[in-house]
């Protein structure tokens, strides 16, 4: 390395969680965010900062490849280590691709890809200076100590603040304090702890708000939001039809209508429903209803579609979205659907968890013009906005 010992630094970025919290299908820093997953944009901030010497990606083994392929295109200064059982033992196997010349070593969690260069430079000159260093925010809201569902006691803030990352130290007083918590079988949930256990004290240095580590739902909504300012509002279009056939029943929105002519379709043909999750589908990326509900599937056989729905908005949920407002076209030309829109309503919003002033549903015809006119089927039109879900 070209740089002095006094001006080295590393960094270690754990990434083995798999984020149940998040209900994703893969760990939280793969999950997109604005267009890169959470883990680039993380590890990104550090390697545009010239003053750092070296970043150790730290995966869980399944994940190296995908980690590899997720930060393509970096400088030599990264690389990547195999992750163990706890952040603990994670953190020591990015230790160990550190090389002795490197004077302050940074630990920063992949889950928190928002955080600034100015924020990451105060914490290293406080570890510099003064041995160890971790970046935290006073304590704002009261806090209750809970038992149960029952509050305990009121527990005083004062003095108290949220540790955030980067953490760092000192790689002599680093090494020093790792190397002691092993001989004592000592786990901590940080490293600051760490330090403390080796009677290093910390420096804190302020953090921000703004640097939250991606935990729940609520927390990537809020990343998106930051990442993209304007960019929480999604538009969707939905559209679906189906045959008419006599002897079947007809369910549009939920309800069952009273006709002499019902839809063909695997689960209960609802094209007013499929229409409206097709246009959450769209929303958030997620293809369409028959990729998720495919028709040669026994468990969709007759099955509600309001069923369907709820799945659907689930998974908009987990991607940080919820229902603003929908609007839906119902093309028919017969049966009368004026009596039957109210109950639609109130079946749609109550799925959607949305108040019934935000769901709007119209029906019309076409003038015995085309397959609806005829009397051959029925379709749907929907448009959806979604905004970001910070419940």
């Amino acid at each position: 390395m070209s740089q002095t010992k006094k001006n080295q630094t590393a960094v270690i970025i754990p990434a083995g969680g798999i984020g149940r919290r998040m209900g994703l299908d893969r760990p939280k820093q793969f999950a997109d965010l604005g267009g890169a997953v959470v883990l680039r944009r993380t590890v990104a901030v550090f390697m545009e900062m010239g003053d750092i010497a070296r970043v150790v990606v730290v995966l869980p083994s399944s994940w190296l490849a995908a980690g590899r392929e997720s930060l393509a295109g970096f400088d030599s200064r990264i690389c990547f280590a195999t992750g163990g059982e706890t952040r603990q033992d994670s953190v020591a196997a990015g230790l160990a691709e550190i090389p002795a010349e490197v004077e302050v070593v940074v630990v920063h969690d992949a889950a928190r890809p928002l955080v600034s260069p100015a924020i990451i430079r105060a914490c290293v000159v406080a570890a510099r200076r003064d041995g160890a260093a971790m970046v935290a925010v006073p304590v704002k809201d009261t806090l209750k100590r809970v038992s149960g569902v029952r509050v305990e006691k009121t527990v005083d803030r004062e003095g108290l603040w949220r540790a955030q990352t980067p953490q760092a130290a000192r790689f002599d007083l680093f090494t020093r304090a790792f190397a002691r918590a092993e001989r004592d079988g000592f786990v901590a949930t940080d490293e600051a702890a760490v330090f403390e256990h080796d009677g290093i004290g910390v420096t804190v240095v302020n953090g921000s708000e703004t640097n939250l580590k991606i935990t729940r739902p609520d927390d990537m909504a809020i990343a998106r939001s930051l990442v993209s300012p304007g960019g929480g509002m999604r538009i969707g279009h939905g559209y679906d039809a189906h045959r008419l056939k006599k002897g079947l029943a007809l369910v549009l929105g939920g309800e069952k209508i009273a006709w002499d002519m019902g839809l063909v379709g695997h689960s209960d043909a609802d094209v007013l429903t499929h229409a409206v999750c097709d246009a959450i589908l769209g929303a958030v990326g997620g293809g369409d209803i028959g990729h998720h509900f495919p028709d040669n599937d026994p468990a969709y056989k007759g099955i509600s579609s309001l069923r369907l729905l709820a799945d659907v908005a689930r998974l908009a949920a987990v991607k940080g979205f919820a229902v603003v407002n929908l609007d839906v076209t119902v093309i028919a030309q017969a049966p009368k659907l004026m009596d039957h829109m109210a109950a639609m309503r109130t079946n749609l919003a109550r799925v959607l968890a949305v108040a019934e002033d935000r769901v709007n549903i119209k029906a019309t015809t076409t003038e015995t013009m085309g397959f609806c006119g005829r009397g051959e089927g029925i379709a749907a039109h929907a448009v959806v906005l979604l905004g970001l879900h910070l419940k």
